[in-house]
Parts: structure tokens; C-alpha cells; sequence
């Protein structure tokens, strides 16, 4: 038995809840699951599905749409190629077979390239084209890099719906339909760290399209829909923007302890001077919230203890992982123990090309940290804190 909820009037909710999956991409953890969020519009003399699921998921879609009684399909729109909105395409069209499948022509090309649909089955939309239902209206806009190249939002003019995909969305499965601002804050800035955070300039400029929209309500294709678009809109604002916090974000790994000594005494020296510190202990802590701790923070120090002449793998797949988020971090640092040499500071600052930080004096010390180590640490705060104050933050 399939389930339904209308939204508006002939316009209807018809995705999955994913309650049980815990790791995305096989790298990113869920730890609230997921949904992949379709709907219907029902105009009166057309109807177009928006979205469809992952691919193990294509029933239960179909069982929804045959629940709400669908019986004709005229169009599948398509805001964005990734499987988990794109994968039951085919089983869409295995049912509804006169449906074309509407996106951009990189969509199509993708999709005709991942899950081998064939080219009469398309029709493309060029940027800001719509397509009449009868009396309900559907407009695209190209959103490219939210977050891959192809992406589109669709908007519905006469009830002012904007069906974004993954853009403004969230991974977090609930029954409920609408958004409770006092508990998806967090999720929301989440995602947008681990997928939206490396485009942020072209979030801004996609953000001016969203601007330029009277939206009653935003609709996802993951999490629950936004019922007050402003609280969405404007977190995207805030994150996306070039401001910093007064932040530091601290992850580290220590195989004896003498690292984690030097990272607890640079976390008091920076607590002691008025500046917040996020500290991770990479081995036990989730990456997504490492993520979420950067997309503010003014900056990173990464704690890296020296093995076999390199960075501990642990930290240096962090200083990889933050060179593909590419963060608005603006400066940098690094700290760490060794025991007879090495080039983890080379090692590090190579793997960060991509982060547009100032680089700090790294303090690195032979064994146990000794009482000149803690003054270097001491030297480093006052100048994270020096830095902190020229941007007017601290």
C-alpha cells in the first residue's frame, strides 16, 4: 500500500522516507536517514511527476502513485542526474510509457549516459522555459552546481511552489511533511557542508534567481518542505556568505598522547583569549559534524602526529576532505608531535591547494612537548587572535 499527501490543491507528495540508511556516497554518515522526495502536479489538462527515488525505492514510488490513482503521466521532470532523484526513471517510463522525461540537455546527456534512456524519450528545456499543464503553470531555471552542472529548479507559478532538488534540502527522515524550524537547522547546515559547500560563490548567484521568485513554500527532494522559505533561504545566505566566526576548528589525531597535549593546551590558550574552539579527535568524531564545524570558522588547525616520515592517514584524509570543501576558512595552521623527523607540514600544506587561507607558523615538537612547545603554542593564539581581531570578529 502506497501513501500520498497532498500539498495544494493537485499537488502532491509522493516520495519515500529512507529510515534505515546510515552512509551516503559510501562516505557521508546519515545519521537521521534520508528521503527522496517526488511529487505530482496535476493541471487540468496535463501531469507531470517531479523527481522520482533511488533506484531500490522505484516500487514503493510506484505503489504511491498508484495509491493517488495516477493513471496517465504525461512528464517526468528531472532537476538533477544523481541517482537518488533520477535512478526509477525507467521504471516510471516502463509504466507510463508516453511520459517524456523534461531537464537540460546536460541532464539528458547524463542520463542517457548512466541509466541508458533513450534519446526520444527527451525533451529539454532551455533556462527559464515553461511548460503549461492547463491551468498550472511549471517554469525552470538553471541552478547549476547545486551541486552538479546539470542542475535545474522548477517552479510552480499560480501556487508559488519552487521544487529545488537538492538545493535548500536535507538528509533527514520524519513522517512530518513540513519543516519544524526548531529541529532541522542543524541537518540542513550539515548537507550544506558536506555537499553544497564547495560551490558556494555559485550558490550566491543561485540565490539571486530564488530572490527574484515570490515562493510560498520550497519543496526538496530531500527532508521535509519548507512551509516559512525565508528560514531556509536566508541560513543559505548566511553560510554562503563571506563572513567568519570568531571560530576555531581544532581536529587532530595523537597515537601517544603528545599531540593531544599540545591540541588541549592551544584549546585553553584560545578559550583563555575569547575565542571559540571546535575540538575532533579525528579517530572517534563524524566527519559530517567536522564539516559542519568549518563552513563558519575563521580557522583550521589541524593536530598531526608524524608516522613514517608523513602525516597519520587520519589526517591527512581531513586536510583532503577540507581542500574539497573548500570552506571560507581564512587562515591555517598545523601542530603536532614526531619522533625523529619527517615532512608532515609539507605533506599537509600540499594536500590544501584549494583553501584560500593564510598559513600560520605550524609548531611541531620532538617527543613530548617541552615548555618552549607550549610558549610556541602560547605564541600561536596570541596570533590566531591577532588575526581574528584585523577582521573585526574577535
Amino acid at each position: 500500500m502506497g501513501v500520498y499527501r497532498e500539498i495544494r490543491p493537485g499537488v502532491f507528495s509522493v516520495g519515500v522516507i529512507d529510515w534505515d540508511r546510515r552512509l551516503f556516497d559510501e562516505l557521508i554518515p546519515l545519521p537521521d536517514g534520508t528521503s527522496y522526495n517526488a511529487y505530482v502536479v496535476q493541471g487540468s489538462e496535463r501531469t507531470a511527476l517531479i523527481d522520482t527515488a533511488d533506484p531500490p525505492f522505484a516500487q514503493a514510488l510506484l505503489d504511491n502513485l498508484e495509491t493517488l490513482g495516477l493513471d496517465r503521466l504525461d512528464y517526468v521532470v528531472t532537476n538533477h542526474a544523481e541517482q537518488d532523484h533520477s535512478g526509477s526513471i525507467p521504471a516510471i517510463l516502463e509504466r507510463f510509457p508516453a511520459a517524456k522525461v523534461v531537464c537540460t540537455p546536460r541532464c539528458r546527456e547524463l542520463l542517457e549516459e548512466h541509466l541508458e534512456i533513450p534519446a526520444e524519450k527527451f525533451e529539454t528545456v532551455k533556462d527559464r522555459e515553461f511548460l503549461s499543464l492547463g491551468e498550472k503553470t511549471l517554469e525552470f531555471f538553471y541552478t547549476p552546481w547545486v551541486h552538479w552542472p546539470e542542475t535545474m529548479s522548477t517552479y510552480l507559478r499560480e501556487e508559488e511552489i519552487l521544487f529545488p532538488c537538492d538545493f535548500f534540502g536535507f538528509h533527514y527522515a520524519t513522517s512530518d511533511l513540513f519543516a519544524d524550524q526548531r529541529t532541522i537547522y542543524e541537518p540542513a547546515k550539515r548537507y550544506y557542508a558536506e555537499i553544497m559547500m564547495p560551490f558556494r560563490k555559485i550558490i550566491q548567484k543561485n540565490l539571486e534567481i530564488v530572490d527574484s521568485l515570490s515562493i510560498k513554500m520550497i519543496a526538496p527532494s530531500h527532508g521535509p518542505l519548507h512551509s516559512e522559505p525565508s528560514f531556509i533561504i536566508e541560513a543559505y545566505r548566511d553560510w554562503s556568505s563571506d563572513d567568519v566566526k570568531n571560530e576555531v576548528v581544532v581536529p587532530f589525531v595523537s597515537m601517544h598522547g603528545s599531540t593531544e597535549l599540545m591540541v588541549d593546551h592551544l584549546v585553553n590558550a584560545l578559550i583563555a583569549r575569547g575565542i571559540g574552539v571546535k575540538r575532533f579527535d579525528i579517530a572517534a568524531s563524524d566527519v559530517g559534524k567536522m564539516a559542519e564545524a568549518l563552513v563558519d570558522a575563521a580557522t583550521l588547525v589541524l593536530g598531526a602526529c608524524t608516522i613514517l616520515g608523513g602525516p597519520h592517514p587520519n589526517a591527512a584524509h581531513v586536510a583532503f576532505l577540507a581542500n574539497a570543501l573548500r570552506p571560507k576558512t581564512r587562515f591555517a595552521s598545523i601542530i603536532g608531535s614526531y619522533g625523529w623527523g619527517g615532512k608532515t607540514v609539507k605533506v599537509i600544506q600540499d594536500t590544501i591547494p584549494l583553501l584560500k587561507v593564510e598559513m600560520i607558523e605550524p609548531v611541531l615538537a620532538k617527543g613530548l612537548p617541552t615548555e618552549e612547545d607550549y610558549l610556541a603554542l602560547d605564541r600561536l593564539a596570541d596570533e590566531i587572535l591577532k588575526k581574528h581581531k584585523e577582521l573585526g570578529i574577535a
